[in-house]
């Protein structure tokens, strides 16, 4: 099992109403399912000897029901930037097949596993703000703005802190102004939730 580390900004985007149940009561909601586009840009980052600083990658999700009951589909996309190495070494982290509680649990959840595609992506982070925007091109894209007080208009910020969280540890609460999948794996959603985090991921599990 080799080793390896991904830091850096993560950006998570699905149907549920913000802050997503799914980290709470376990469930889904307003609807039973889950889907969503989720990615990373990845600040420091290595497998073995090979460097990942840079690089961008993301993927595209469906679960018929809450996450732990699995029966998933998902479809991963890295950057057309990243060399062959280095895009097998990103696969090789998402497999789960060497470590890290995030990507042993979210494979094993995957029971429909889509054809990776290496395509263009567009990212922009801006966590203090609650602003983000994740391009997959020809296959996704998802935009985050802030919440607001609905009865003043004015922006809000909802910091959730997860101790034990095995995702992230601490995110800023958004909502989408865009979710859509346009690929393989398609939905349309606006208003829902959107969560950004600052992460750092290895074997060992997050730090």
């Amino acid at each position: 099992m080799a080793d390896w580390r991904l830091k850096g900004q993560y950006f998570k985007n699905c149907n549920c109403i913000a802050h997503c149940p799914c980290d709470t009561a376990g469930v889904p909601a307003p609807q039973p399912f889950c889907e969503g586009l989720n990615g990373m840009h990845i600040e420091e980052g290595f497998f073995g000897a090979e460097r990942l600083d840079g690089l961008d990658f993301a993927f595209t999700y469906h679960f018929p029901g809450a996450l732990h009951e699995g029966n998933g589909t998902a479809q991963p996309f890295i950057t057309d930037r990243a060399t062959p190495a280095q895009r097998d070494a990103i696969l090789a982290i998402l497999s789960g097949k060497h470590g890290g509680p995030m990507f042993e649990i979210f494979a094993s959840l995957i029971s429909n596993g889509l054809e990776p595609q290496f395509v263009p992506i567009e990212w922009a982070f801006d966590k203090a703000r609650r602003h983000a925007r994740l391009v997959v091109k020809g296959h996704g894209e998802a935009v985050a703005v802030p919440l607001v007080v609905p009865a003043t208009g004015a922006e809000q910020r909802v910091i959730v802190q997860m101790p034990d969280g095995f995702e992230y540890h601490e995110i800023d609460i958004a909502q989408t102004a865009v979710l859509r999948g346009t690929g393989a794996i398609r939905f349309e959603h606006k208003g829902s939730n959107s969560n950004l985090a600052f992460v750092d991921h290895s074997p060992r599990g997050l730090a």
